[in-house]
Protein backbone atom coordinates (compact mmCIF):
# COMPACT_ATOMS: atom_id res chain seq x y z
CA UNK A 1 0.00 0.00 0.00
CA UNK A 2 1.60 3.85 -0.71
CA UNK A 3 0.60 6.56 1.74
CA UNK A 4 0.81 9.70 0.27
CA UNK A 5 0.64 12.87 2.75
CA UNK A 6 0.71 16.46 0.95
CA UNK A 7 1.66 19.46 2.88
CA UNK A 8 2.06 23.48 2.20
CA UNK A 9 -1.05 24.75 1.46
CA UNK A 10 -2.34 27.82 3.07
CA UNK A 11 -3.50 31.36 1.92
CA UNK A 12 -1.73 34.03 -0.18
CA UNK A 13 -2.49 36.66 -1.82
CA UNK A 14 -3.00 36.93 -5.54
CA UNK A 15 -0.15 37.11 -7.79
CA UNK A 16 2.12 35.14 -4.39
CA UNK A 17 3.72 31.79 -4.15
CA UNK A 18 3.54 28.43 -2.96
CA UNK A 19 5.29 25.43 -2.89
CA UNK A 20 3.54 21.75 -1.77
CA UNK A 21 4.97 18.73 -1.16
CA UNK A 22 3.76 14.91 -1.67
CA UNK A 23 5.62 12.45 0.61
CA UNK A 24 4.92 8.86 -0.18
CA UNK A 25 5.96 6.02 2.02
CA UNK A 26 5.77 1.96 1.51
CA UNK A 27 6.32 2.21 -1.66
CA UNK A 28 9.12 1.97 -3.96
CA UNK A 29 9.00 5.45 -5.51
CA UNK A 30 11.38 6.40 -8.48
CA UNK A 31 9.14 3.84 -10.26
CA UNK A 32 5.65 5.22 -10.23
CA UNK A 33 4.26 8.45 -12.24
CA UNK A 34 2.76 10.99 -9.78
CA UNK A 35 0.43 13.99 -10.55
CA UNK A 36 -1.36 16.31 -8.69
CA UNK A 37 -5.03 17.09 -9.14
CA UNK A 38 -6.90 20.09 -7.71
CA UNK A 39 -10.91 20.13 -6.55
CA UNK A 40 -12.61 23.40 -6.43
CA UNK A 41 -15.89 23.69 -4.51
CA UNK A 42 -19.19 22.62 -6.31
CA UNK A 43 -16.69 21.85 -9.12
CA UNK A 44 -15.44 18.48 -10.41
CA UNK A 45 -11.77 17.47 -9.58
CA UNK A 46 -9.01 18.34 -12.40
CA UNK A 47 -5.65 17.61 -13.62
CA UNK A 48 -3.20 20.22 -12.94
CA UNK A 49 0.11 18.28 -13.76
CA UNK A 50 2.11 14.97 -13.88
CA UNK A 51 5.70 13.83 -13.75
CA UNK A 52 7.31 9.98 -15.07
CA UNK A 53 9.11 8.30 -13.07
CA UNK A 54 12.08 7.82 -15.39
CA UNK A 55 13.38 10.64 -17.80
CA UNK A 56 10.99 13.36 -15.71
CA UNK A 57 8.71 13.76 -18.48
CA UNK A 58 5.84 16.30 -17.71
CA UNK A 59 2.78 17.66 -18.43
CA UNK A 60 0.75 20.87 -17.33
CA UNK A 61 -2.93 22.02 -17.55
CA UNK A 62 -3.44 24.71 -20.04
CA UNK A 63 -4.41 27.17 -17.04
CA UNK A 64 -1.41 26.36 -15.28
CA UNK A 65 1.27 25.72 -17.82
CA UNK A 66 3.84 28.79 -17.15
CA UNK A 67 2.76 29.03 -13.75
CA UNK A 68 3.66 25.89 -12.15
CA UNK A 69 6.29 23.46 -12.27
CA UNK A 70 6.48 19.74 -11.14
CA UNK A 71 9.76 18.40 -9.80
CA UNK A 72 10.18 15.29 -8.11
CA UNK A 73 13.23 14.23 -5.61
CA UNK A 74 13.09 10.38 -5.88
CA UNK A 75 16.05 9.84 -2.77
CA UNK A 76 13.47 11.78 -0.53
CA UNK A 77 9.54 10.05 -2.17
CA UNK A 78 8.66 13.31 -2.51
CA UNK A 79 7.14 15.13 -5.46
CA UNK A 80 7.02 19.35 -5.00
CA UNK A 81 4.62 21.43 -6.95
CA UNK A 82 6.08 25.51 -6.95
CA UNK A 83 2.91 27.53 -7.60
CA UNK A 84 3.59 31.21 -9.22
CA UNK A 85 1.76 34.24 -10.20
CA UNK A 86 -1.56 32.80 -8.61
CA UNK A 87 -4.68 33.53 -9.48
CA UNK A 88 -7.86 33.40 -6.94
CA UNK A 89 -8.84 30.70 -9.62
CA UNK A 90 -6.15 28.35 -8.51
CA UNK A 91 -8.24 28.15 -5.24
CA UNK A 92 -8.86 24.51 -4.55
CA UNK A 93 -8.12 21.74 -2.60
CA UNK A 94 -4.97 19.81 -4.14
CA UNK A 95 -4.81 16.35 -4.25
CA UNK A 96 -1.17 14.18 -4.33
CA UNK A 97 -1.30 10.53 -6.88
CA UNK A 98 0.16 7.68 -7.44
CA UNK A 99 0.27 5.60 -10.17
CA UNK A 100 0.75 1.57 -9.81
CA UNK A 101 3.80 2.23 -12.33
CA UNK A 102 5.08 4.83 -14.91
CA UNK A 103 1.83 5.78 -17.50
CA UNK A 104 2.33 7.40 -20.79
CA UNK A 105 2.16 10.85 -21.34
CA UNK A 106 -1.07 10.44 -23.18
CA UNK A 107 -2.66 9.23 -19.97
CA UNK A 108 -1.54 11.33 -17.72
CA UNK A 109 -4.45 13.50 -17.62
CA UNK A 110 -6.70 11.43 -16.47
CA UNK A 111 -7.71 10.40 -13.09
CA UNK A 112 -8.10 6.58 -13.68
CA UNK A 113 -4.12 6.47 -14.39
CA UNK A 114 -3.52 6.92 -10.27
CA UNK A 115 -4.35 4.23 -7.86
CA UNK A 116 -3.20 6.70 -4.71
CA UNK A 117 -4.69 9.36 -3.37
CA UNK A 118 -3.42 11.72 -0.41
CA UNK A 119 -5.99 13.41 1.76
CA UNK A 120 -5.33 16.93 0.13
CA UNK A 121 -3.99 20.27 1.16
CA UNK A 122 -6.26 23.22 0.74
CA UNK A 123 -4.98 26.67 -1.21
CA UNK A 124 -6.96 29.74 -0.92
CA UNK A 125 -5.74 32.77 -3.37
CA UNK A 126 -7.56 35.78 -1.93
CA UNK A 127 -6.62 39.10 -0.96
Amino acid sequence: QVQLVESGGGLVQPGGSLRLSCVASGTTFSSRSMAWFRQAPGKVREFVTAIRSSVGDTVYANAVKGRFTISRDNAKSTVYLKMSNLKPDDTAGYYCAAARGQVILSASRSENSYDFWGQGTQVTVSS
